[in-house]
Parts: C-alpha cells; structure tokens; sequence
C-alpha cells in the first residue's frame, strides 16, 4: 500500500478525502486523515478500511515528523501560512507534497532544493487558484499552436448560492469563509491593464465599476475587478496582451447594494468598537451616521447614501436587519467587519437542505491571420449537500487527482510548481468532465474595449 497523509479535514477536504478512498483500493492508497479534531477526521473516513483517522497538532513537531516520515507524499488542507514547516519536513524525508494554496515566497524559496532531489511541490490546485489556471492554459496553449496572438485574457470566478436555494433578496449566501466576504477587495487598489493602458480601482470605488456577464441556462452576472490582475500577465505568458484583467463574480444588484455598507465603514477591520458587545445592530448602523435632533437612523442612512424610497437596495438593508434595536452584537471589542459578518451570517448561512454553486468565465481575446478572435469558456458546478458541496468538489478534486498521479508517476516535473504545463492540466481536466467540472467553449465575437482604436 502506498501511503498518503492529508492534513486537514475541513469542508474543502470532504470530496478530496472521498475521492482518495474511493480510488483506494484499485490503486492500493492508504490514507491516513490528520485534523486537530479527531471526530471531524473520523467522520470523513466512514470507517473505511483503507482509512486511519488521528488526532493532529500541527505544531507539534515530533508528531509530524513522526507522520510525514511515514507517508509516500503529503496533501496539506491547511490554511496558507502553515504549509511551510510541513514542506521543509517534506524536504527532510524525501516527500512530494500537494497544497491548493498560492505560493509564498517562503515556498518558493524551496524550489532549488526540491528539485534538486526530484520532489514535486504542486501547489495552486484547487479552484481558484486551480481549476482557473489549468482551464485558462489549456485554450491558450491552443490559441497558440496555430499561431495565434494573446490580446485579450478575462477571467471570473465565484462562489455562489444554487438557484433553487436562492431565497433572499442579495442572491447570496455564505459558501466559503465569511470574513474574506466581509474583507474582500480591501488591502490596496485593483490594478489591471485594458486595452494597453493600466488601470486602478481604490477599495472605495471597487464596487461600483462592475463588468456583466451572461452564463446560458443561469442568467446574468456581474463581477468586480479582484486586486492585483497583472501578476497573471508573467504566469500566463501575456506581457503583450492588451487587457488582463480577473474578477469575482456575483448576481447583479449585489454589488451596488454592498457599496453601501463599504461606504458607511462597515467593512472596516482596523479598529475596535467601544462597548460593542452591548450595542444593538440599530446601534451600530447609527454609529456611522451623523448626530440629528428628530431624524430615525432610517432617515439618516437613507439621506446620508441618497436611497430612494423604492429602491429595492433598501429592502436589502432591510432584510438584514440593521435597523433592529432588540438583537444585540455580543462581541467584546470588536472590529466593524467582525460585528457586520455577525449580522450577515444570521440571514446567509446555507440552510441544511441549501446547493453552493461554483460559476467560472474565462474570455480569450486573440488575432490569427490578421483578423481578431474570441473564445468564451464557461464552467458552473452545483454542489450536491452540504458536506459534498460545489466548493468542495472544485478545490478538492483537483487537489486529489493530482495526488494520484505524482504517485504514478504521471506528473514528474520537480520542483515548487503551479499546474499551467500540458502534464498536468491535461489528465486532471479530463478526469474532472468525469465529476461535472465541465468547461463550455465557445468561439463568440470579439469586442474587446476599443473597437474604434481611440485613446483610453
């Protein structure tokens, strides 16, 4: 038997962990299940007889020598800043390791050494980053061998609620972790480059400048630019293209609603509120707005955002909550965005009978004997319950079946990687059409930013 150790059986290991044991004994797997809770880990090996649930501290030094030592390579589920320790203990015994996070600079400062001693370090396969990068090489690796030229490269992702379980008026509900909602976009202004020239959107203006897209069969999206596109131009091979640009995709209506708590510095995270734990949420809505004799904190939140009476944006604000002077924060010390992912996740936590949905837009912009081109590629997963969900399945298959495969001996290139080579993209796209992870193509026409070829 060969042995794996995974580290980690949170909601993005339950159809990772699935998919091992079930391949199990047709590749003679032993999987060990590593999580600081041992009934967690237990719960997702099912008793499985290829399987050994333990009861794991990461910090622990001995134990994870003692476990990494043992295995033949190492999945690490791990939130990002502990992977190192496991990779450099993978380094030690001669162990490949799989992560889905973005590599560090700490991590990629193994590289030499990994490959030095013919280990791969796969990291960035899962969703995003993953699936996206896998799927977007793959079309353009064909755009390229009949020789065409990248000027256009857009790509979207989100984690959304099922149609069938969309039930309240943002059309979204907690799939993944709340506070990077609450947090999303903050730390620095998006940057991207459109049609040649760089653009820059700061936190306070990110979402009201929304890109539309139409997904067949699932109606129409919006998305917002994410932070930092310009570091997929080098990844990619597209310092020549003209636009790159990547974003977070949403039901439209989500994000002009959202602007509204970003504006009144809800999202905050750089400060405590006094007596928070006392407040009431109509509290702490009126705590961002200016003091008035006779005016009721509706009153003054809607003057102060200039909503109108029919504006379905405050039937949102509404269905939240804000305005509730008997529910009271209970948090001692909190942030603004601590206190706001309270609030939010009494009306967006998924119901037990509630589907995720993963939805995935790529658009491809190129020229070929001289005339301009355009591929749009589209991917929508709907998860099954709410241990198995879409999220699941897009981070943690990918995740799997690589693991396999460097055990195979399919995938061989050593060193500190990301799955943009035809070795790995091409065998694990396959086998995830095989799990409903299916990308539709389709040859579109290109519009691009600038048709007329004017300044921009």
């Amino acid at each position: 038997m060969r042995n794996i150790l995974v580290i980690g059986a949170g909601r993005s290991a339950s159809s990772l962990i699935k998919y091992l044991l079930e391949k199990s004994e047709q590749e003679k797997l032993h999987i060990t299940i590593a999580d600081l809770s041992l009934e967690l880990a237990q719960r997702k090996t099912q008793n499985h007889p290829n399987a050994r649930p333990i009861a794991f501290d990461i910090l622990d030094a001995e134990q994870r020598k003692t476990e990494i030592q043992k295995s033949d390579i190492v999945v690490s589920m791990l939130p990002a800043f502990m992977h190192l320790e496991v990779a450099k203990d993978c380094l030690f015994y001669n162990k490949h390791m799989v992560t889905a996070s973005y590599i560090s600079p700490a991590m990629q400062e193994l590289d030499k050494e990994a490959k030095e001693k013919g280990l791969v370090f796969m990291n960035e396969i899962g969703l995003d980053p993953g699936i996206d990068h896998m799927s977007a090489m793959k079309v353009i690796d064909q755009i390229r061998e009949k020789g065409g030229k990248m000027i256009l490269f857009e790509s979207f992702c989100g984690g959304l609620v099922a149609p069938e379980s969309d039930t309240n008026l943002w059309n979204y509900k907690f799939t993944w972790n709340p506070r990077n909602v609450v947090l999303a976009g903050q730390g620095g202004a998006a940057k991207f480059i459109q049609e040649g020239t760089y653009k820059y959107i700061p936190y306070n203006k990110l979402f009201r400048r929304t890109e539309f897209l139409e997904v067949e069969g699932f109606g129409r999206f919006e998305a917002y630019a994410n932070r930092d596109s310009l570091k997929y131009r080098e990844v990619y091979g597209l310092e020549n293209a003209l636009t790159v640009y990547r974003g977070t995709i949403r039901r439209v209506g989500y994000s002009r609603a959202w602007d509204i708590l970003v504006q009144l510095g809800m999202t905050d995270d750089s400060y405590t509120i006094d007596n928070s734990e006392e407040m009431t949420y109509r509290e702490f809505t009126n705590s961002f707005l200016p003091y008035h004799p006779t005016d009721t904190v509706e009153i003054k939140l809607r003057h102060a955002q200039k909503i109108d009476q029919d504006d379905i944006i405050w039937d949102k604000l509404l269905e939240l909550d804000l305005f509730n002077g008997n529910k009271k924060v209970g948090l001692k010390n909190a942030t603004p965005a601590q206190i706001l992912e309270k609030i939010l996740s009494e009306k967006w936590t998924l119901e037990p009978q509630d589907k995720d949905m993963i939805v995935m837009y790529h658009k491809f912009g190129y020229e070929l004997n001289g005339n301009q081109h355009q591929i749009d590629a589209t991917m929508v997963c709907i998860g099954d319950d709410q241990t198995y969900t879409a999220m699941a399945k897009t981070v943690g298959l990918p995740v799997a079946i690589a693991t396999v495969k460097i055990l195979n001996g399919e995938i061989t290139t050593a060193g500190v990687q990301l799955p943009i080579s035809k070795e790995i993209y091409t065998p694990i796209l396959d086998e995830l059409e095989d799990y409903g992870v299916i990308f539709k193509e389709m040859e579109v026409d290109y519009l691009g930013y600038n048709p007329l070829n004017v300044s921009s």
